[in-house]
């Protein structure tokens, strides 16, 4: 690597101008002069198009103009010593140390990472002490050279053994102990603000007594923290200017959200807000599921990657079948369930002001054909997304953001294809696996800058979707064609229509949320998009699944509350009564802290509980046309008399089981599991 900096690239108290502008552009000329640079208007151009989105002034004095530039031939700063200073636009007044820090559109991560080096090093008054009192530019760039050549690891290992008993040691602001607080600093280009939010942070945390790690997420990469830090923490702080990289990491936690250019002004405000929000329970907390970080170091096999990302896939596919599914609950509600019929029509030919006159099939006239044509256009259309987004997504747990659009392109060839869901899941780890391979090429660094955006996208899209075209599409639609037959006779069999019930009722409380509980919910919201007036099958499965689904949650807390609260433990009462709403709202994870500390009993209950109201919804011919919400869309399912009776049934029997299991089966190991609790109990 050539030296980032040289004297001819420094400036001391020279003028260069009066304004902010005047001062990036002679530095930007000062790069070209020195051969780092092609075009010293397109490398001002670019710097100042990111002056223009956010200031880059830091208290303290500081201007760190900055931009990856196809401009630049090799990584540089240049630097100017500034009298008087000029407005950066920080809060404190003029900047007299500008750094003019300039990366190619390609720079690879080891630049990068010297880059970031240099804007933390600016957050340390030894260093801006020594640059105020240089003499000659060789001093500066000495002075400079020294910070950057160590090149520390960015801190995102877990503080010190002495640093966290020491921070024991002080006043706690939480309590007895310092409070654990974790934070997140990324900016737009990832290569300043980031980490010296990062280390804005964790000096303000030092300062305060708080237990603070920071994972600063740059363009050079990062290292996840370990998942055990995230658990133990009891608040996040989100300072970033661009999207949080796998935040389903830190779901749950409370969580204080800002700018990154706060996590450097205000620091110490942040942890406050934040210590805060630990003990609010109203606080805002961080959404998703909180799943394994695909940064983990630890191995993993092959089969629970492949789970992670078909979950990944499964997880971000549900939100279009959620939202368009109500939708399409609603339009059903108000425009009676012929709206299907001219829905199309009527929302490009008609208006509230316009409203329809023929063909009205509402219970509330024309305004209700109007509204319901209109929830219900948007549902499909949201549900039209279906397969694309779960193969878009899965092909993104895979080859994270330059997997996307291979993803989802070839989710679309899917549905072009008749391949359905399982085309969708096909298509979707090709492009996830071949926009992985494509990233790890090693390509000339002048299309480095272009393969995630542009050589990455289309490769991917002709690769994946092509395979799908000529070899794979047409088998798998064939057999998704014997598959819907076969489950749609079974659903208008009678008796194949309860063991299908009986099926799907086994597989929703197999693993409470795991992959066989998402197959079977994902083949249900997938057929959903092909019923119709006429081919009501699909309604039946999607209502068999939702009520199986709910009976685990449903089960352990009437078990836990009202039948037996003797045998279960007192986390397991108070789990017990966020039960009920969880299994109301369809959650069937709300039965995991029962399966988890007692699978052999929980599980075997409620698959029989599971199977038992899978069965009688199929008997009963309950139609659900909302994919998810439980009892709240009571309007979107029919009977629902036969819904109810269905679960209540599969609950009964499902506690009744684990009940009986308790007190006969084992109970010398639940008064084991009691006994750290009674002992932690004073007399």
């Amino acid at each position: 690597m050539s030296r980032i900096i040289t004297p001819e690239l420094v400036s001391l108290d020279e003028p260069l101008g009066d304004g902010k502008a005047d001062v990036i552009r002679a530095l930007a000329e000062r790069v070209v002069a020195n051969g780092r640079a092609r075009d010293a208007d397109e490398l001002f151009a670019d710097a100042w198009a990111r002056e223009e989105k956010d200031e880059t002034g830091l208290p303290g004095g500081i201007g760190i103009p900055h931009a990856r530039s196809a401009s630049v031939t090799e990584p540089t700063l240049a630097f100017a010593r500034l009298k008087p200073g000029v407005d950066f636009g920080a809060p404190d007044g003029p900047a007299d140390i500008v750094f003019l820090i300039a990366a190619p559109a390609g720079a690879d991560e080891a630049h990068l990472a010297v880059l970031s080096q240099l804007a933390r090093s600016l957050m340390n008054p030894d260093f801006m002490a020594g640059l105020r009192s240089a003499s000659t530019p060789e001093e500066a760039v000495g002075i400079v050279s020294a910070a950057i050549e160590p090149a520390p690891a960015p801190a995102v290992e877990p503080a010190p053994a002495a640093t966290r008993a020491e921070a024991r040691t002080q006043t706690s602001s939480t309590g007895s102990t310092p409070a654990r607080i974790v934070a997140v600093t990324a900016c737009a280009t990832g290569i300043a603000h980031t980490f010296m939010a990062a280390d804005a942070l964790t000096a303000a945390g030092k300062e305060e007594g708080v237990d603070l790690i920071v994972e600063p997420q740059g363009s050079s990469g990062y290292k996840a923290l370990p998942q055990s830090v995230i658990d133990n923490a009891d608040a996040v702080i989100f300072a970033t200017d661009v999207d949080v990289r796998e935040p389903q990491r830190f779901a749950g936690k409370p969580v204080v959200r800002s700018g990154v250019k706060r996590g450097i002004e205000q620091p110490k405000q942040l942890i406050a807000e934040a210590i805060a929000a630990s003990k609010n329970p109203n606080a805002a907390r961080v959404t998703g599921e909180a799943t394994t970080s695909a940064a983990d170091t630890a191995p993993v096999s092959w089969g629970a990657r492949i789970q992670r990302i078909l979950l990944t896939g499964v997880s971000y596919m549900i939100p279009f079948v959620a939202g368009g599914g109500l939708l399409i609950a609603l339009g059903f509600l108000l425009g009676g369930f012929e709206v299907t019929t001219n829905a199309a029509t009527v929302i490009t030919q008609n208006s509230l002001w316009d409203l329809p006159t023929t063909d009205i099939t509402s219970p509330l006239g024309p305004l209700g054909q109007y509204l319901g044509s209109v929830a219900f256009m948007i549902g499909a259309t949201s549900m039209g997304f279906l397969v694309s987004a779960l193969a878009g997504y899965i092909a993104f747990a895979i080859a994270d953001r330059p997997g996307i659009a291979p993803g989802f392109v070839a989710g679309a060839v899917a549905v072009l294809m008749n391949a359905g869901f399982i085309g969708g899941i096909i298509g979707g780890l090709l492009a996830g696996f071949i926009a992985w391979w494509l990233g790890r090429l090693n390509a000339p660094r002048f299309l480095r800058g272009l393969m995630p955006v542009v050589i990455i996208p289309l490769l991917g899209s002709i690769f994946a979707s092509g395979l799908m075209v000529l070899f794979l599409g047409r088998p798998i639609a064939a057999l998704m064609t014997v598959l819907t037959d076969w489950l749609t006779s079974m659903s208008q069999s009678g008796v194949g229509a309860v063991l299908l019930g009986v099926i799907l009722g086994l597989m929703m409380c197999f693993d409470l949320g795991g992959p066989v509980n998402k197959v079977a919910y994902a083949f249900a919201t997938a057929g959903l998009a092909a019923a119709t007036v006429d081919n009501t099958a699909p309604y039946l499965i999607m209502a068999a699944v939702m009520s199986a689904g709910m009976v685990p949650p449903l089960a352990m807390a009437l078990a836990s509350t009202v039948l037996a609260r003797k045998e279960f433990t007192p986390v397991e009462r108070e789990n017990g009564v966020a039960a009920w709403l969880l299994g109301a709202s369809f959650i069937s994870e709300g039965a995991i802290p029962f399966a988890a500390a007692d699978p052999l009993r929980v599980i075997p209950a409620s698959m029989v509980g599971g199977a038992v109201t899978g069965a009688l919804s199929m008997a009963f011919s309950v139609q659900s046309y909302a994919p998810h919400g439980g009892l709240f869309v009571f309007f979107a399912i029919n009977p629902i008399w036969g819904f109810l009776i269905s679960i209540v049934a599969g609950t009964v029997v499902s506690a009744l089981i684990v009940v009986a299991l308790k007190k006969w089966v084992g109970r010398k190991e639940l008064k084991d599991a009691e006994a750290p609790e009674l002992a932690a109990v004073p007399a």
